[in-house]
């Protein structure tokens, strides 16, 4: 029985609005955003779930327009980087609007927390579950900005030392993402990349498997198996 526990039928579609309709954005205005409503964002991501209660994620709020202007700059380096690693797709990928740091509302830095090597539980076998609960909190801003209308861009294209010295981010920290947060003209209809021709989406089918990786190969050893038997 779920329905004592299930949200009433506008809660749920809003949940299901934020998820299909988030987009990674790209294009910003730079009007200020209401401190009440940066406030319910900060509460969203430290609402996330994490491995073992270790609450990894760090969130550096990057006011100064200097400190902006130099991780813009941390980015276009390794665009650069990344187009001559892209080969024959060089041109199309610098053709793609990558980030909006100069252009947002708030950017904010989140990182991996130092010394994270002391949490083992949940992590001894799996440790990148820092990272995926990290992850949860980046998502909780993700789908709260757009509940609130808010655009919100994650940026992965820099070298995380290169932000570590701009930030003063102790070694051990690790930046795993670049938020641009920001008002917005309109959301795209359908994901940029998508837009632009970079990548379309698979079938939901191609991704999910039930009992094992490949039905076919587990079949075979069933029954090879079962004649031993």
């Amino acid at each position: 029985m779920t329905e004592q526990f299930e949200f009433d039928p506008a809660a749920k579609e809003g949940v299901y609005k934020a998820i299909f309709e988030r987009r990674d954005m790209r294009h910003f205005r730079n009007d200020p955003i209401d401190e009440q409503l940066i406030e319910r964002l900060l509460h969203a991501a430290h609402s996330a779930p994490s491995v073992g209660l270790m609450q990894p994620w760090r969130i550096v709020r990057v006011l100064r327009p200097d400190l902006r202007g130099l991780l813009h700059q941390v980015v276009e380096r390794e665009r650069i980087k990344t187009a001559e690693a892209m080969g024959e797709r060089s041109d199309e990928f610098m053709q793609l609007k990558v980030q909006g740091i100069l252009d947002c509302g708030e950017v904010w830095v989140v990182t991996l927390m130092e010394q994270r090597e002391r949490h083992v539980f949940g992590r001894r076998t799996l440790p990148d579950m820092d990272l995926a609960s990290a992850s949860c909190a980046i998502q909780n801003i993700w789908l709260a900005a757009r509940a609130e209308g808010l655009g919100m861009g994650w940026v992965s294209i820099f070298d995380p030392q290169d932000v570590r010295d701009v930030l003063s981010i102790p070694e051990g920290a690790e930046p795993i993402g670049i938020l641009c947060l920001g008002h917005v003209d309109e959301f795209y209809d359908q994901p940029m990349l998508i837009k632009e021709g970079w990548a379309s989406r698979g079938k939901l089918t191609d991704y999910v498997m039930c009992d094992t990786w490949e039905p076919d190969k587990a079949a075979r050893a069933q029954q090879q198996w079962d004649d031993q038997l």
